[in-house]
């Protein structure tokens, strides 16, 4: 005998039952978050922020997801899940440059961050560094772009914040939040990821030729000085001889540096293989 199709009240009652399995695992996440708490308390481990395991989850994420649900979708829900117990286990703000547009700025940090994680406004980026700098675990939304001014340089010292994500992480055509943007915060040493270095280096002889040298292998900004031939770079470079190549590139080129400093590390962006695209 043929089977019925299900009517419309069954599949109704299945999506009533996956919708409060979906709130109960939810729920028991958040009674482990507050046992997790209790631990760091005790331990004393640091920062809730943890950008190796964000992004070794979001890999598995994008990896796994299959069927209708847009990955747009499936990704919002679980930054907005990873930023939310993150804020419950250590309350922070987002500091965000709009220097380089208000819109695309809020689109990402409400992407990435959720409503519930405060939203700080700054009309430079120097500003929204310094705030972080002052606070104990906010952190900073600045656009990954051209830069009127090396904010950066904040970053050299020791005890400074440092970039530690680049946003979006998962790489595809039509992104919802696609300005590209640096995180800057403070985390423990052991939560980093680093397969991106990030270098603060000024240098003297900057021109369009050393900047063509520099391309093949690295993304830069650069801030010339208006008053001499130099400039301040930030630069990103694969792997950890970064700052070799970047040094021979340069002096190959003809520009000589005057300092260097690693101020941050980030994962290496997740571009979606075009079957999940």
């Amino acid at each position: 005998m043929t089977k019925s199709p299900p009517s419309l009240q069954d599949l109704r009652r299945e999506i009533d039952s996956i919708d409060e399995q979906v709130h109960g695992l939810l729920m028991q996440r958040g009674d482990i978050i507050d046992r997790l708490i209790s631990v760091k308390k005790t331990q004393e481990v640091g920062s809730a922020f943890r950008p190796a395991r964000e992004a070794d989850m979001m890999r598995r994420l994008v990896q796994r997801h299959r069927g209708i649900l847009p990955l747009d979708t499936v990704e919002s829900i679980w930054r907005v899940i990873i930023a939310t117990f993150t804020y419950v286990q250590a309350p922070f703000s987002v500091h965000a440059d709009l220097s380089s547009g208000e819109s695309a700025m809020r689109d990402s940090a409400r992407f990435h961050f959720g409503f519930t994680v405060p939203f700080i406004a700054h009309f430079n980026a120097e500003a929204a560094v310094e705030a972080v700098a002052k606070s104990k675990g906010d952190l900073a939304l600045i656009a990954a772009a051209g830069s009127r001014s090396p904010w950066w340089l904040a970053l050299e010292s020791a005890n400074a914040p440092k970039i530690i994500a680049r946003l979006p992480f998962v790489e595809r055509a039509d992104h919802p939040a696609a300005l590209p943007v640096f995180v800057v915060s403070r985390v423990a040493e052991d939560a980093m990821v680093t397969e991106v270095e990030m270098w603060s280096i000024r240098v003297s002889g900057w021109n369009a030729g050393v900047a063509r040298a520099l391309s093949p292998f690295s993304e830069i900004i650069a801030v010339p000085d208006t008053t001499s031939d130099g400039a301040a770079l930030l630069i990103s470079v694969p792997g950890s001889e970064g700052r070799d190549k970047i040094t021979a590139s340069l002096v190959a080129a003809g520009a000589s540096v005057r300092s260097s400093a690693l101020v941050g590390s980030h994962a290496t962006r997740y571009t979606v293989p075009q079957s999940k695209a």
